[in-house]
């Protein structure tokens, strides 16, 4: 697979593409190709990311990292195809990236990558893309965990959410054996108990929340604010939009002084069987 191709498979915004193409002939790959397959390995992966921030030093919008890393996400693909992992998971793992960059313009006005700092974990497979959720192969204190990641664009239903863990559960078993009988963990505002009293009960989030038995608050925690506003996390309360109406009632409790912080569970047994 081609870059070119690549862009395309991932639905990548035409306008970056173009401006990708300008920057592909201002970066040598091969200056920096020991980093790239560093970057492709789970406990190289954030290390080589640091390298490659001061290779590239002066990097506009973080372009030339985006580049590198969708360099990285192509030859990934080989070693996922060697694996046997089916091309739909690959290409929804790799969807993150025009993702990631429509939420940055959305939330600053213009188109820039802003995530580098994040998409290491796809180019070194640590994350997948399973239906509508994200899995992240973590070690905590010696132990393996898979941790759960809610995109942008994720259907919260029921049967989507369920459809999603039973075919993660049959992912990891088939291909990384080692964390088939893991812990699967949740770190996010979407589990924050303050959401409770601004949702109904037949809410698809506080759906989501009942899976998980929560271990931990960190009430202090405001990367809520980019999630649910899609805004910078310092602007002023006053100026949050309300267009939901969770935006609604979050904006009132945060007005009146409240902040929905997150909150760490623990995923419950599930309740359906991992299929195809």
């Amino acid at each position: 697979m081609t870059l070119e191709e690549l862009y395309k498979r991932i639905d990548l915004q035409p306008e970056m593409r173009e401006k990708l193409c300008i920057i592909g002939e201002e970066v040598n790959l091969e200056k920096v190709n020991e980093i790239l397959q560093q970057m492709q390995e789970l406990k190289t992966a954030e290390s080589a990311y640091r390298k490659l921030q001061t290779v590239l030093a002066e990097d506009e919008g973080n372009l030339k990292m985006l580049y590198c890393q969708l360099e990285c996400a192509r030859q990934v693909c080989e070693t996922c195809q060697a694996k046997m992992i089916p091309d739909t998971i690959f290409l929804d793992t790799m969807k993150c990236f025009p993702r990631f960059l429509e939420e940055c313009k959305k939330k600053n006005g213009h188109m820039f990558f802003d995530r580098g700092w994040w998409t290491y974990r796809q180019t070194s497979m640590a994350i997948f893309r399973i239906g509508e959720l994200e899995y992240e192969r973590k070690e905590t204190d010696g132990e393996k965990v898979i941790s759960i990641h809610i995109p942008s664009d994720a259907d919260l239903s029921k049967e989507a959410v369920e459809d999603s863990l039973n075919r993660a559960k049959l992912f990891f078993g088939n291909y990384y054996p080692e964390w088939k009988e893991c812990r699967y963990t949740c770190n996010s505002w979407l589990l924050s108990p303050a959401l409770q009293s601004m949702l109904p009960e037949t809410s698809r989030i506080r759906s989501f929340q009942n899976r998980f038995e929560i271990i931990r608050e960190n009430r202090d925690d405001r990367e809520y604010m980019e999630w649910l506003f899609q805004v910078p996390g310092d602007i002023d309360p006053k100026d949050l939009p309300a267009g939901t109406s969770l935006q609604k009632n979050a904006k009132k409790y945060i007005l009146e002084g409240g902040n929905i912080g997150s909150a760490f569970g623990i995923l419950k047994v599930l309740s359906g069987h991992p299929h195809d």
